[in-house]
């Protein structure tokens, strides 16, 4: 007998709320607790779960209606999964009843299907691009498997499963963008009582075909024999237990089944291709890119191509053209002579090295930074929107802009003036690594209060950078050269010289400010002795 689900409260002082996403149909068999449906309220998007077992028999609501409060939200018949055994079993032989039985027990164990939301991945962050799906339909997935990589407009993100279950759909694809708080992709949660259901079906079926003309099976065992492609690889192969599973079924060893997927994956039709002795999917993968790598050498010239312009490289065009249009810069160029403190790297390098230390320059400019911040607190400060504002940062978060295959991206060491040479370049061989794999943290890139770009591991002496917005400044370090100079007694000698170019906020530093900032940091990279005496 259908009775109507009365929408709660769910929220103090809420009375209505509008209809998202039915997660659930009509004539769905669904679970006490099971998720039916994503409600918007002027709050948060809330999800209303089922209080009873039963069957769907009306859905009162379309999506994006608005459902008052207090009012029937669905009608659910808890009594209609009894009706349907007893009806299955009506007229039926003992097999057809046994599959049907087993058919139903599958469905209403514990098998739901519910949509993963994409979930905040960042502060004000709205929405990403789809870089590349990591499962696809049909997929067995476990808790906290990476799923998708995502592109923000900071960095690449890989987003995992919250729970083991079944891929049921994709809702977008490669290079769509994707909503956050929006259903990213549908999962089939399946527990063991319905597995167990599903193979009692399959054996009940075999059972009734078991005295049937087996000419078929043995046609296609005996093409797999004599046309099955060699072994794709050594070892064990790629595959989700699904897969695995039809390969015992059609008794195919899987490790001979060349995969079709990403790095090597064995599918499901790759499988059934190998027991039908036709041409794999990977085969004719490799023929089409074959032919399309023809036919684009046949027709280069002349041509273009129109790319959007996404993720990281989207964020920078934006907020490099608002920090030149809201702050006027002005630059400051000045040259370091690095002889002394290149030494001291290098002997450093060499004693670390056994340890899995990689010391650079980077951590001596960072710590001899952060030195001279403490004498010029200004230059460690950002101002509001209308410039009526200063704050003054204690921690010195000292961002290091670095060039990636996803654009450039700036990660910053946090709370400088606590760490250690060695602190600091374990912390910049972290970061490193992680941008340049597009995988930084969000919280990595967050809290940044001046920055250094070093344009001289590519090439280059001078720049004019732009500030890293809120900041107040930032720094470009040129390639080093050696170059000839007079020493104290008029000689001519080698130096390991360096040019440093900086970029101001005019509204709050001046000339002279910049000046002798940059020279209390010369200071401490010509003579890095001097270090010592002033760190805690």
């Amino acid at each position: 007998m259908s009775k109507d689900f009365i929408l709660p409260d769910i929220g103090e002082g809420i009375v209505e709320c509008e209809i998202v996403e039915w997660l659930v149909k009509e004539g769905d068999t669904i679970k006490e607790d099971q998720p039916v449906v994503d409600v918007m309220t002027d709050k948060a998007l809330v999800q209303i779960p089922a209080k009873e077992d039963g069957v769907v028999t009306k859905l009162y609501y379309a999506q994006g209606d608005i459902a008052k409060v207090h009012e029937p939200l669905f009608a659910i018949d808890s009594g209609a999964e009894e009706d349907v055994a007893r009806t299955s079993s009506t007229g039926k032989s003992s097999a057809e009843t046994s599959a049907v039985v087993s058919d139903t027990n599958a469905t209403s164990a514990s098998s739901t299907v519910t949509d993963f939301i994409l979930p905040d991945i960042g502060e004000g962050i709205v929405e990403c691009e789809i870089v590349e799906w990591l499962v696809k339909e049909g997929d067995v997935i476990e808790e906290d498997q990476p799923v998708v990589d995502v592109m923000t407009d900071k960095a690449l993100v890989q987003i995992p499963a919250k729970e083991h279950g079944v891929v049921e759909k994709l809702y977008y694809a490669k290079g769509d963008i994707a909503k956050v708080h929006e259903p990213l992709f549908a999962i089939r949660v399946e527990g063991e009582a319905s597995d167990v259901a599903r193979d009692v079906a399959r054996d009940v079926a075999r059972t009734s075909s078991a005295g049937k003309p087996s000419s078929d099976t043995n046609t296609a065992s005996s093409a797999g024999q004599t046309s099955a492609p060699q072994a794709a690889r050594q070892g064990k192969a790629i595959a989700s237990p699904a897969v695995r599973r039809r390969a015992r079924e059609l008794d195919i060893d899987i490790s001979q089944v060349p995969g079709s997927g990403a790095k090597g994956r064995v599918l499901k039709e790759d499988v059934e291709n190998f027991v039908a002795g036709g041409s794999t999917k990977a085969e004719a993968t490799t023929s089409s890119q074959t032919s399309e790598t023809a036919a684009k050498a046949a027709t280069t010239t002349g041509g273009k191509r129109t790319e959007a312009i996404r993720g990281v490289k989207a964020a920078m065009a934006k907020a490099m053209t608002e920090s030149v249009s809201t702050i006027p810069h002005f630059t400051y160029a000045d040259e370091f002579d690095l002889t002394a403190v290149m030494a001291l790297q290098k002997q450093l390098k060499e004693r670390y090295k056994d340890e899995g230390i990689r010391i650079t320059m980077m951590p001596f400019f960072i710590k001899a930074m952060s030195l001279a911040l403490k004498e010029f607190p200004i230059m460690n400060s950002q101002v509001n929107a209308d410039c009526t504002e200063i704050t003054y940062f204690d921690d010195h978060n000292i961002g290091m802009a670095v060039d990636t295959k996803i654009g450039l991206l700036v990660p910053n060491v946090k709370q400088v003036q606590h760490k250690s040479i060695i602190d600091i370049a374990n912390e910049v061989t972290r970061l490193t690594q992680a941008a340049r794999e597009g995988r930084v943290a969000q919280e990595d890139m967050k809290g940044g209060t001046i920055s250094i770009s070093n344009i001289g591991v590519i090439g280059g002496t001078v720049a004019t950078p732009i500030i890293n917005k809120p900041e107040v400044a930032i720094v470009a370090l040129g390639k080093v050269q050696e170059l000839p100079r007079f020493d104290s007694h008029g000689n001519v000698v080698a130096r390991k010289i360096m040019n440093v170019s900086w970029s101001g906020d005019h509204r709050v530093i001046d000339g002279g400010t910049i000046a002798r900032f940059n020279k209390r940091w010369q200071e401490f990279l010509e003579d890095p002795t001097s270090m010592l005496v002033h760190m805690v």
